[in-house]
């Protein structure tokens, strides 16, 4: 099956087919950094970062652009509340960004640009509007006259009439029509400012993408994606003024992930009830925040929920666990082609994930394709005797295989399991109060009474460890222990 996906701008799901072959270039939407990111922009980061993976699996180069937001109202409110200048609150964001980023392996963009890294491509992308007759100056701003552009509004399918009724002009604004929005706002007092042809003053938030996706994809590109919330007005003006600058086309197809809501209602920070990524990653692994946004397709809302992170932290627990068991039976052996159980199953576990990929990137099918592999580890881990040693060792290497080629597109399941695993444990001692000592000193004096047959103080222990909400494994090789839950 070919690549599918839906297309925003056609509202329907449409064959993907790049405009160079064997080449998608995609530009994401970034943070505006003022603030730490909250599980919405994870959300979106994950989603594509997987976009992205896929397509490279699926023998492609890639070339993403996912830029920062450096200079903004919002940066500039949040400097004055801090005492600090908006350059050095947008660099501490940007490393908080990243460091979360890193945390959920959401991987870097090829090219991470900054808005004031860039001021000259936007100013040059304004004059050449102002030029085509298609934007104007004001006292020093300058706007994007939308009546100018008669395709406004196919990204979001509405018409001037209906935005006019619910536009208004903000104080100090000098637009000649109330739809016009800025590119260029002139400098006011103790803001940062660049010089430019109208006067000094910055970029308005729509035109900083224009030109930045232009300067490092082209004016025509393949992919264009960002959060739902962003259709209009953000990317309906990004279409604009790009188009009537360049008159090409500006993205071929755009991608809109859902939002993460509570309660029904959009996470965002405007409404204030939001949960920032730096939050959740003091409870739970990234890879279980992860895996829960997997879980969900991308174009879906996703309600967040303690019990739904709780559930995908047991889910990723129990992969790591089948695949320590898996690892350690086959001694890291290499699968050689020869025969194996459950062939009809094993083969078919790419083959699933690949059509869930390739059906609008299907993250919930693919983990349930690959899902498939863990009931018939742990069946292979668990047979007994010597017969069919060889057989059993080639499929657990097999299934191996299958999974950590699914896992490198998904961004799961590629860690150590036994460094995973151990994480793990610490974390939920910290949160449950157990001393990993003590743990350790009651599981060697149940050791010493077994050594000794004294069976009723070796139970004993086992009930008191067990009381502490820990689970004690014995096996030829020792005796290991996890944290119940």
């Amino acid at each position: 099956m070919a690549q599918r996906l839906f297309n925003t701008l056609t509202n329907r799901k449409e064959e993907f087919v790049p405009l160079e072959p064997g080449k998608v270039r995609m530009y994401v939407c970034g943070p505006t950094v003022y603030d730490m990111s909250h599980l919405g922009h994870a959300r979106a980061y994950v989603a594509f970062d997987t976009i992205a993976r896929w397509f490279e699996a699926s023998g492609n180069e890639v070339t993403v652009v996912r830029n920062y937001t450096d200079v903004d109202d919002k940066i500039i409110r949040r400097a004055e509340e801090l005492g600090l200048s908006p350059s050095a609150v947008s660099e501490r964001y940007i490393a908080e960004f990243r460091k979360d980023m890193a945390a959920l392996n959401v991987r870097p963009a090829q090219v991470e640009p900054k808005v004031t890294e860039h001021i000259p491509e936007i100013i040059a992308l304004i004059a050449r509007l102002v030029e085509k007759g298609v934007a104007y100056q004001a006292d020093g701003d300058v706007y994007f006259s939308v009546r100018g552009f008669p395709e406004y509004g196919k990204l979001s399918r509405r018409n001037l009439d209906e935005l006019l009724a619910g536009a208004r002009v903000e104080p100090g604004e000098k637009k000649r029509d109330p739809l016009d929005f800025a590119l260029w706002k002139a400098a006011k007092p103790g803001e940062p400012s660049w010089e430019s042809p109208w006067g000094p003053g910055r970029p308005g938030w729509h035109i900083e993408c224009s030109a930045m996706s232009a300067r490092y994809l082209g004016s025509t590109f393949d992919i264009h994606g960002g959060g739902k919330d962003l259709v209009f007005p953000h990317h309906e003006n990004e279409i604009a003024q790009s188009e009537a600058a360049h008159d090409a086309p500006f993205a071929r197809y755009w991608l809109h992930n859902g939002f993460v809501t509570i309660q029904a209602e959009k996470m965002a920070k405007s409404l204030g009830n939001f949960v920032t990524i730096r939050e959740l990653l003091d409870r739970y692994d990234g890879e279980a925040i992860r895996y829960f946004l997997l879980s969900t397709h991308y174009r879906s809302p996703i309600d967040f929920s303690a019990e739904g992170l709780d559930a995908a932290q047991a889910r990723v627990a129990y992969v790591y666990e089948t695949l320590r068991r898996a690892r350690e039976r086959i001694d890291d052996a290499q699968p050689r082609g020869g025969e194996i159980f459950h062939r009809e199953a094993v083969e078919a576990i790419w083959p699933r994930f690949r059509e869930a990929m390739e059906d609008d990137f299907n993250t919930a099918a693919a983990l349930a394709a690959v899902g498939e592999a863990f009931p018939l580890i742990n069946e292979l881990v668990d047979r007994k005797g010597k017969q069919d040693r060889e057989t059993i060792r080639e499929t657990l290497a097999r299934l191996l295989e299958e999974v950590g080629r699914a896992g490198q597109v998904l961004g799961v399941f590629m860690q150590d399991p036994i460094d995973w695993l151990g994480r793990h444990r610490e974390r939920l001692c910290r949160q449950r109060g157990i001393d990993p000592g003590e743990v350790e000193a009651k599981i060697a004096a149940r050791a010493r009474a077994r050594a000794e047959k004294n069976w009723a103080e070796a139970d004993r222990i086992r009930d008191e460890l067990s009381a502490m909400g820990v689970e004690i494994m014995d096996s030829p090789g020792g005796t290991t222990w996890r944290v119940q839950g």
